[in-house]
């Protein structure tokens, strides 16, 4: 995987932390990764026992050997939490454990935090929603430190926001602390929430639509996945790269897309044995 040595693209995939965070970076270091995801603690469970120092300078100790820069990893919170709830107690439940999950990353020495931003279940408007989690992002930032809050864009299944780039853009602005903002954007998400990147001219539309909108100043990460849902079907299927319904041209761009340069890109694609051979055929469509 030569082209990955001199290359300013950083690509790996969310790998398991099973047995311990500090297993995260050797399973990364596995599969040829220059970048990578985890869950810090069991993302289908509230509380997680606190992190001890033993488990902090292992993940360090292997994170450094990995050779994978800290700038690089996307850690991702707990599928429970939805910051823009609906009912007060249970929004307080998941903002404790947002709060929770930003502070694991101060001790892993993590600099960002990915989510997605909540849903409305149908109780309330979607811009009410949006408030309530802007607030909750703002509340977030007041107790926290060093950590970005990185706003994931969803395929907008079922009730969850931030299929729309305007939804992400009027969290940016909600926002009071903007260097502490950002976005991920998940091309499954986007294709099937009705952004086409299948070809060069429906990528160039997309990319400037989003950097009109939200802007490019604010990405600090990319999901790349391939699509079993049909384009604008708002369906969440993740399918491995050139297997689903947006192709390999869309990966292609990607790579050679200079804006996208020095971020994570993460495969969270739908078969982990082949993620080794994935990051080697995205670094093959560079310079191609």
């Amino acid at each position: 995987m030569k082209n990955s040595e001199k290359s300013n693209k950083y690509v790996g995939a969310h790998v398991s932390a099973s047995g311990g965070v500090f297993n995260a970076p050797v399973n990364a270091k596995n599969i040829g990764a220059k970048a990578f995801a985890l869950f810090t603690k069991n993302q289908r469970q509230w509380m997680a026992k606190p992190l001890d120092t033993k488990t902090i300078d292992e993940f360090l100790k292997n994170l450094e050997e990995s050779r994978i820069d800290p700038k690089q990893i996307l850690s991702h919170d707990s599928y429970l939490i939805n910051l823009g709830h609906p009912e007060e107690d249970k929004r307080q439940k998941s903002l404790d454990a947002f709060i929770d999950e930003v502070k694991r990353c101060e001790l892993l020495s993590l600099d960002k935090l990915n989510f997605h931003p909540g849903s409305h279940l149908k109780k309330i408007s979607e811009e009410q929603c949006l408030d309530l989690i802007a607030d909750s992002i703002n509340r977030t930032l007041d107790v926290t430190e060093g950590v970005t809050l990185v706003i994931e864009n969803t395929a907008g299944q079922g009730s969850n926001l931030g299929y729309r780039f305007e939804h992400l853009a009027y969290l940016i602005d909600k926002t009071e602390d903007k260097s502490r903002i950002g976005v991920c954007l998940d091309t499954c998400h986007m294709f099937t929430a009705g952004y086409d990147i299948r070809d060069k001219e429906s990528y160039e539309k997309t990319m400037k639509e989003f950097d009109e909108i939200v802007g490019f100043e604010y990405l600090r990460g990319m999901h790349i996945n391939d699509s079993k849902a049909k384009f604008a079907s708002r369906v969440d299927r993740h399918h491995s790269i050139g297997e689903g319904e947006i192709g390999l041209e869309a990966f292609r761009l990607i790579m050679n897309d200079g804006r996208l340069d020095n971020i994570p890109l993460i495969l969270e694609t739908i078969d982990d044995s082949i993620w080794d051979k994935e990051i080697e055929l995205l670094y093959s469509f560079k310079n191609r």
